[in-house]
């Protein structure tokens, strides 16, 4: 019987086991949160670029309308003819600033009130009726449905912007959470250790070597006082710890509050009252 060894095959089963680590080792840079978060990034300034684009470009076809439908028949040139040039843009710097707040404010997950979501439409529908009403009055089906593209447009481009932006910080804040989730699971395996100091050794004690009454000098590592040695860096897992500890039910979890009962960054303060969140809901199902 031949029992020699393939060199073929074991040729072809190392390039496999090297393939493997490598997909492996490029599939944990790709889950890597940070790595997420830059995808995200650049996904979000395009969709921003984009978004924006097609905003301008609908406010900028409304404005002859607009124009025509202010200046009401007024000589070409005249004051009126002139100032009526100026009622589309007042409308629509007042709806770019409100989406440009509103693009930071959804990055952060932070909602606006009423006021401002009652100012977005306005906006939009004072820019939808000037832009039709001429086609209203005439009659006109095919100038209605012309003049009505460019603001609806506009009007669905700007609710869903803030959603999209909405979701996209979800899902860093789902890359961070399972990051967080696998770390803390393999935290206490790698943090047991031996019950003993390293240096002590095992066996009986030694005899002293100073004679007695005289203190003996003290080891070096327990000399050397608390505050120098170096503190354990605070996980994730630990602030959601805290801040559940500290959560009564009735309690609105907020960014806000989970920065004062946890003392952590704004940064962190969003993802910390997603994760907590998420964490009450579960415990609710389950006692359900």
């Amino acid at each position: 019987m031949n029992t020699n060894h393939n060199p073929t095959t074991a040729g072809r089963a190392d390039r496999l086991a090297d393939d493997a680590r490598e997909a492996a080792e490029v599939r944990r840079w790709q889950t890597h949160p940070d790595v997420v978060a830059l995808r995200v990034e650049r996904v979000r300034a395009q969709v921003d670029r984009l978004c924006w684009s097609g905003i301008v470009l609908g406010l900028a076809f409304t404005t002859a309308n607009v124009q025509w439908f202010a200046a009401a028949g007024a000589a070409f040139g005249s004051l009126p003819w002139l100032t009526a040039w100026l009622l589309d843009p007042t409308v629509c710097l007042v709806l770019l600033a409100i989406l440009r707040a509103e693009q930071v404010t959804a990055r952060y997950q932070v909602h606006t009130g009423a006021w401002v979501r009652a100012a977005k439409w306005l906006t939009l529908a004072a820019t939808y009726v000037m832009n039709t009403w001429s086609s209203w009055v005439a009659g006109s089906p095919a100038g209605v449905v012309l003049h009505s593209v460019p603001p609806l447009v506009v009007f669905v481009a700007a609710e869903a912007v803030t959603d999209l932006r909405d979701k996209l910080t979800d899902a860093v804040t789902v890359a961070f959470m399972n990051a967080t989730r696998h770390a803390s699971a393999a935290a206490p395996a790698m943090a047991a250790g031996p019950a003993a100091p390293v240096h002590e050794p095992n066996g009986t004690a030694h005899e002293p070597n100073a004679p007695v009454g005289e203190p003996v000098a003290p080891d070096r590592e327990s000399a050397t006082p608390a505050a120098a040695r170096p503190a354990r860096r605070k996980l994730f897992a630990d602030y959601v710890a805290d801040a559940r500890a500290a959560w009564t039910p009735g309690v609105d979890i907020t960014p806000a509050w989970v920065r004062e009962v946890t003392g952590c960054s704004r940064g962190l303060s969003s993802r910390l009252a997603a994760a907590l969140s998420d964490a009450t809901r579960e415990g609710a199902s389950a006692d359900d």
